[in-house]
């Protein structure tokens, strides 16, 4: 069994909750944005984890190997309709297209990805900790 196979797999989990931070923050950047190159709305993006194989058995019948990341994947919830027949977007009924983006729902995700992040470097420090300890056994 590797002594490094806990930093790899919370490495994974930061690497793939780093990016889920990014997305959280594209979507509230963009949670007002009603034009795209595609043209109408943003559309809120959300990555899509799973679980990544181990490369290998650690001999106990543990084959963890972390996270990867599957996609980033347009939700296809509606958009919002607000009524503002002044606003350019604006159809012939005077309603606006803006993002299917809650902010509400962003920052719920923002703090879960947050705690997750920090539960991988505890995770990481404890490991570091314990390699720092085997390897002082044989100074004795």
């Amino acid at each position: 069994m590797s002594i490094f196979h806990a930093f790899r797999i919370s490495g994974s989990a930061l690497t793939a909750e780093r990016l889920r931070m990014d997305t959280i923050a594209n979507n509230l950047a963009n949670a007002n944005s009603t034009r795209t190159e595609g043209g109408g709305p943003y559309q809120r993006q959300v990555p899509v984890f799973a679980a990544q194989a181990a490369q290998q058995s650690l001999g106990n019948g543990f084959r963890g190997g972390g996270v990867r990341v599957v996609g980033i994947y347009a939700d296809p919830s509606p958009p919002r309709l607000v009524y503002e027949p002044e606003h350019p977007d604006a159809n012939e009924e005077g309603y606006v297209e803006y993002p299917n983006v809650s902010i509400v729902t962003e920052m719920v995700d923002m703090i879960s990805a947050t705690r997750a992040y920090e539960a991988n470097i505890t995770i990481l420090n404890s490991s570091r900790n314990m390699a720092q300890k085997a390897l002082e056994i044989g100074r004795g």
